[in-house]
C-alpha cells in the first residue's frame, strides 16, 4: 500500500503530460486546417502566421481555430524589425536567445505597432528577412 501511494504522484505527472500532449496535437491539427490556403505559414506555441499573396494573417493557436486573427497587406508595411527583450536587433548579428522575441511591423497609415511573438530567434529572423524582401518586391 505504501509503495502504491509513492507511485501516485508519478501517475499524476503521466496523466498531465498525456493531456498536455493531446492539447498540443489538437492545436496542430486545427493549424493544419487553417494553413491550407496560404503560400507560406508558421506555427509555434505563441502564434500562427500565414501569407497569401501580399496579405499576412496571424493569430494565436487554439484547439478549434486560431483566435484573435488579424490580416494586413504588406503594401501597408513601412518597416519590419526583429525585437528581442524590447531591443531592436540587427539581423546580421543575432543573439542566441531571448525571453521575449517579436517581429514588429510599423504600418504606413497608423502609429500602432503590430507585434507577432516567436519562440525562436532564428525562425523570427528568417521571417523578418523573407518579409522584408517581400515589402520591396511589389509583385
Amino acid at each position: 500500500m505504501e509503495r502504491g501511494l509513492m507511485w501516485l504522484p508519478l501517475l499524476g505527472a503521466f496523466i498531465w503530460l498525456a493531456r498536455a500532449g493531446a492539447n498540443e496535437y489538437q492545436k496542430l491539427e486545427a493549424y493544419k486546417r487553417w494553413a491550407v490556403g496560404f503560400d507560406r505559414y508558421k506555427y509555434d506555441i505563441y502564434s500562427v502566421i500565414g501569407i497569401k499573396g501580399r496579405d499576412l494573417s496571424w493569430g494565436k493557436p487554439t484547439k478549434q481555430e486560431p483566435k484573435d486573427l488579424q490580416t494586413f497587406s504588406l503594401d501597408r508595411v513601412k518597416q519590419i524589425q526583429l525585437v528581442i527583450d524590447n531591443q531592436p536587433i540587427d539581423l546580421d548579428n543575432l543573439p542566441n536567445n531571448g525571453k521575449k522575441i517579436n517581429l514588429q511591423f510599423q504600418l504606413t497609415d497608423t502609429p500602432e505597432l503590430i507585434d507577432i511573438p516567436f519562440t525562436e530567434v532564428l525562425m523570427a529572423s528568417e521571417w523578418a528577412k523573407f518579409l522584408s524582401g517581400r515589402i520591396g518586391d511589389q509583385s
